[in-house]
């Protein structure tokens, strides 16, 4: 374990990270505790109310705020100090948690108020799951991004196995008040760790970004983005079928194969289980399938096991297919959101990671929707057999939608030199028209345009509102580029953002240009039109 772990670059490099292991340790008990909640709510409302739609209704509770909110998070994450963000996440979480001890214990538990609370539940999962994801590049170094991104869904797993087993024994020994209990004393630990954490406090920015505009740079990075596009496709398809598991599971455990809260527990820890054993197994799966090739092994591996779980096997069956599917869905989730990593640049991680955050859970809470009402008309094992053969099709049908690589440099390549001005900008000035100009031999004009399309997207990604090219009328070898950006400030933004992938498009379009000096370069400001009275 250690020749392939702690040293080199293997899978558990990152915890020579005093930070990283730190946190990564507290986050391993906070979600603990998550898991000890969650499997008391699942299973009270299964007492409360056994109908498909309220248990699944429970489920989506959780993870809408996630579909909801998870873009303003990620703005958040992106232009507030994230420490202090995630201790008042935790704050709220604990609170809720304590709301559900007092209603436990006082007698006073209900179908409504386990929604609502575990609703707020979900608020500040989908406030805190960005910041978590995104701090991971400040806390190692670049070569151990992907392993730290491994070894998280590695410790949620870890949780996974633990939270539910100790969950359903609690439950079934000393009631929900206890259950939740030790989930608020979990909060403990996390709020100390983040404390202990010394960030550096960024330097004051005159460029830093306002909740509005970052929030509109982050959508318009994410309609950019084909690479993110695949992404988001990928993994919205695989979970809408997938969630039936997690929707239907405890009507599973207690109808199919006649469990009780305890074994309940048994099944998701199954599930935890073998997530960490297929984390501990990822590279060497790596080194023989590609991220398309494991995904594809994910979904059938998935699809297998909810076809087994719809026959009502026997309890021992249902907990060996678990174990099997804990693999699979640690595998899916480490190569989806490994990917989404590697294609982001630091300046819009933790708003793009919202986008997929949102389309995770989107497809989560749908699907969990979605199959409560099919459980309710076809009953639950026609139900998981229709989810088997539907995510069986998907995942054969959109292996041909190939992952991307993420192998490109994102680091800024800080290359474009500062504009020429007579006197300094405000930065809320513009809009601004840039023009850059090209001498482009007629022979080179069609492979020219093909480089200069590929360029328009990074310009659109970077800030860019509106792009075009066009030629003088009088000279056809001189081309014209354009692009627009709303203000001066987010101009010199783009400045920064350019990372040195976008530099080697650049330099590949530049290569075009025929002139002794480099393409001139214009930024021309609105005038702004003087307020004249009586008009």
């Amino acid at each position: 374990m250690k020749a392939a772990g702690l040293e080199g670059t293997g899978t558990f490099a990152p915890l020579r990270q005093q930070v990283f292991a730190v946190l990564w340790v507290a986050t391993i008990i906070g979600n603990t505790g998550s898991f000890i909640r969650d499997v008391a709510s699942s299973w009270l409302v299964t007492e409360l109310s056994a109908t498909p739609a309220a248990v699944s209704l429970v489920q989506a509770a959780a993870t809408l705020p996630v579909f909801l909110l998870a873009i303003p998070a990620g703005v958040l994450s992106d232009i507030l100090d994230r420490r202090k963000f995630l201790i008042a996440v935790q704050l709220l979480l604990a609170s809720a948690s304590l709301c559900l001890l007092t209603l436990s214990a006082m007698g006073l538990q209900s179908v409504s108020s386990l929604v609502a609370l575990t609703f707020i539940g979900g608020i500040g999962a989908a406030l805190v799951a960005p910041t978590w994801q995104a701090i991971v590049p400040e806390l190692v170094q670049r070569q151990d991004v992907k392993g730290a991104v491994a070894l998280n869904s590695l410790g949620i797993n870890i949780s996974r196995a633990i939270g539910p087993a100790l969950g359903g024994l609690l439950l079934a020994w000393f009631g929900a008040a206890v259950t939740y209990g030790v989930d608020v004393i979990t909060y403990v630990f996390v709020v100390a760790a983040l404390l202990w954490w010394r960030r550096a406090t960024p330097e004051d920015d005159a460029l830093a970004e306002r909740f509005f505009g970052a929030f509109r740079a982050g959508l318009r990075y994410a309609r950019s983005s084909r690479e993110l596009h695949v992404v988001l496709i990928r993994a919205a398809v695989f979970f809408a079928f997938s969630s039936a598991i997690w929707a239907l599971l405890p009507l599973v455990a207690r109808q199919l194969l006649g469990g009780d809260a305890s074994f309940y527990g048994m099944l998701l820890g199954a599930v935890g289980a073998g997530a960490v054993c297929g984390a501990l197994v990822m590279p060497r799966l790596r080194a023989r399938l590609d991220a398309d090739g494991l995904l594809l092994a994910a979904a059938i591996v998935t699809a297998a096991v909810m076809g087994v779980l719809s026959l009502a096997p026997p309890q021992w069956a249902a907990v060996a297919a678990l174990l099997a599917c804990g693999a699979a869905w640690i595998t899916a989730l480490t190569t989806l959101n490994s990917t989404a990593q590697s294609i982001l640049p630091n300046w819009v991680r933790g708003r793009s990671l919202a986008v997929y955050l949102t389309v995770f859970n989107g497809a989560m809470t749908g699907g969990s929707l979605a199959w409560g009402a099919i459980a309710e008309a076809v009953g639950v094992p026609s139900a998981l057999g229709i989810a088997a053969i539907g995510l069986l099709c998907v995942g054969l049908g959109f292996h041909r939608a190939k992952l991307p690589r993420g192998e490109a440099e994102l680091v800024p390549s800080n290359h474009w030199p500062e504009p020429l001005t007579a006197q300094p900008v405000e930065n809320d000035r513009g809009p601004v028209l840039i023009l850059i100009e090209y001498i482009v031999d007629r022979k080179d004009r069609p492979a020219f345009l093909k480089a200069l399309a590929s360029l328009s997207h990074e310009r659109r990604r970077d800030g860019a509102y509106g792009w075009g090219v066009t030629e003088d009328a009088a000279d056809p070898s001189r081309v014209v580029e354009w692009f627009m950006v709303e203000s001066w400030a987010e101009h010199m933004r783009q400045h920064r953002r350019v990372s040195k992938a976008d530099a080697d498009v650049q330099q590949e379009v530049r290569a075009y240009h025929q002139g002794l000096e480099p393409p001139a370069v214009q930024h021309l400001l609105a005038i702004n039109r003087p307020h004249i009275k009586g008009k």
